[in-house]
């Protein structure tokens, strides 16, 4: 039977999220994110359950009381004890698909962007996910190995196509799967998410530290929209490749070859830090069941993306996070999070 990776703003069980622990992500800011993470914890417990990944039975305790101070619900808090690395789940947490009308998780396997040594604890946790669902879960394989995919990587409209960058999956840099073109990755889709069309774009945003993650450019606002960031400042590192992808986009067609609908969405002036260029993107946000939290950064064009965002999710509340220390960990809102689907 085919699997089907639903779109993200199909009705959602729950969202997946770790709570943050690593000093080292946020060298010098760490101070505050908990802090970020329960306000995004409190708009989402308004809509749905959040299973929330903490280390142990002492650093529950800790979280219980913020989000208590932060008035989130903990009803709908569904505390996970397991050891994480980092709290990207986008990346590491499994990715649900359906199966017919089954919910099955897959387990690709995650090896920090190809980039970092510490990532076996978060390797492992579509596997405690699927002991604490029990759901079936596999192991997406090609040319006889594990294959190695983020999440953060593609976005998919929930009816056959999907979207990634030729930087991230392509690229000799942080190479995932050393030898695999892109004939193996459009295999890959179609095996796995039910994928009968891809749209490839190039590059990246500047500061991206996964290489090209198609989650800070393009995405799927409904099955046949998709939002780009774009930049007007053709002084900006982001202004050649941007434009790039936009004119893919433009003249890309869905499963159906259709035309798209692209909406164009600003991106903040330069988000920076210590000299370093942080991965700021308004592409970031997450849907969840009745609400879309958008990452902010104190940026005249807060508004504008938000007005934007709120016109394509009718059915919605578009909400605004402060993402400016959040960002320091070279990710936002997306990034951080993985959808449940029902």
């Amino acid at each position: 039977m085919t699997l089907r990776m639903p779109a993200e703003w199909e009705r959602q069980k729950a969202i997946w999220l770790a709570w943050p622990h690593n000093k080292e992500d946020w060298p010098g800011k760490f101070e505050p994110i908990p802090y970020v993470y329960a306000e995004i914890i409190r708009y989402l417990t308004l809509t749905q359950v959040v299973r929330l990944v903490v280390k142990n039975a002492r650093q529950q305790k800790e979280v219980a009381a913020i989000l208590e101070q932060a008035h989130a619900d903990l009803d709908k808090v569904d505390f996970i004890i397991a050891p994480t690395d980092r709290i990207w789940l986008r990346d590491c947490g499994p990715i649900f698909v359906y199966k017919g009308k089954e919910r099955v998780l897959l387990d690709w396997h995650f090896n920090a962007w190809a980039k970092y040594d510490n990532w076996h604890h978060d390797d492992k946790m579509p596997a405690r996910a699927q002991k604490h669902l029990s759901l079936t879960r596999i192991q997406p394989m090609h040319k006889d190995r594990r294959v190695v995919l983020e999440g953060g990587a593609i976005d998919v409209n929930g009816k056959g196509t999907l979207l990634t960058t030729e930087e991230c999956l392509l690229s000799k840099v942080q190479c995932r799967n050393p030898g695999f073109k892109r004939e193996d990755y459009e295999q890959l889709f179609s095996q796995y998410f039910g994928i009968s069309n891809v749209i490839w774009l190039g590059n990246g945003i500047v500061g991206d530290d996964t290489h090209g993650h198609v989650d800070d450019l393009a995405r799927f606002v409904n099955p046949t929209t998709v939002v780009t960031v774009v930049e007007k400042d053709k002084s900006d590192g982001n202004f050649a490749l941007l434009r790039d992808n936009l004119k893919r986009l433009k003249s890309a067609r869905d499963q159906n070859g259709k035309q798209l609908t692209v909406v164009e969405l600003p991106m903040p002036k330069p988000v920076m830090f210590d000299g370093e260029r942080l991965p700021a993107s308004y592409a970031n946000f997450l849907i969840a069941n009745d609400v879309v939290l958008v990452p902010t950064f104190n940026d005249a064009n807060d508004r504008i993306a938000l007005n934007i965002l709120a016109e394509l999710f009718p059915g919605r509340d578009v909400v605004g996070i402060y993402c400016g220390d959040f960002v320091w960990g070279l990710g936002t809102i997306h990034c951080a999070s993985q959808q449940e689907p029902i």
